[in-house]
């Protein structure tokens, strides 16, 4: 095996075992005498061998730093086998204030308030403590208001390189709106399902007692 093939392969064992995105400089830590440049060529290297084998995982850039995740081509089988549920869905009231942080930022309680028209104070605690917002200052105005920005993990959540790749406002609730829907279409089934099943169980438990008399 060469140095270069050997690296690779520590590299890719790295973004491996990583649950959080890799930034250049945390694999310049474990790769003594190793150069950002070099890293990030051999980055690219292992996506096109990824790409070129039709592999089913990939390497993507995101929020500064680099992650490996299956292949999109995979989702739709990953999700029949996993059935896979969003622990943590963002309702829409949720959604549109984050929205506004992320084209206002840095922007206070109040500019939100102004905009959405409601309270928003409960929203934002809710945004803080999923570290998808943050205090980033004071707005120099009477009161010294806080102001409000978004976190890497934000960055993370909505698979983003950078805020530069944030999509038009309308196009990021539309897209938001479409991910309720769904959301909503599968609590419905989900619901369904719970109730064929509580059905099965009554009617189990009905016909047992019967099978005892017998």
């Amino acid at each position: 095996m060469s140095e270069n093939q050997q690296i690779k392969s520590i590299i890719e064992s790295l973004l491996f075992v990583s649950e959080k995105p890799l930034m250049l400089e945390q694999i310049k830590d474990v790769l003594e005498g190793v150069d950002i440049a070099s890293i990030r060529q051999l980055i690219t290297e292992l996506k096109s061998d990824y790409q070129s084998r039709a592999c089913g995982m990939d390497i993507v850039e995101v929020a500064g730093g680099f992650q490996m995740c299956t292949s999109g081509s995979s989702a739709p089988y990953l999700k029949k086998f996993y059935k896979i549920k969003h622990a943590e869905k963002l309702t829409m009231p949720t959604l549109e204030t984050l929205a506004i942080v992320a084209y206002k930022q840095p922007v206070t309680r109040i500019e939100i308030e102004s905009i959405r028209g409601v309270n928003v104070d409960g929203v934002i605690k809710s945004l803080t403590d999923k570290g998808l917002i943050r205090i980033a200052g004071r707005r120099d105005s009477p009161g010294r208001p806080f102001v409000y920005g978004t976190t890497r993990l934000f960055l993370e959540y909505f698979g983003l390189k950078s805020l530069d790749e944030l999509p038009k406002i309308e196009e990021f609730v539309k897209a938001a709106a479409k991910a309720q829907e769904e959301n909503a279409a599968e609590k419905v089934e989900e619901k369904g399902e719970e109730k064929i099943e509580e059905k099965k169980e009554e009617q189990n438990e009905s016909t047992e007692p019967a099978q005892e008399n017998r």
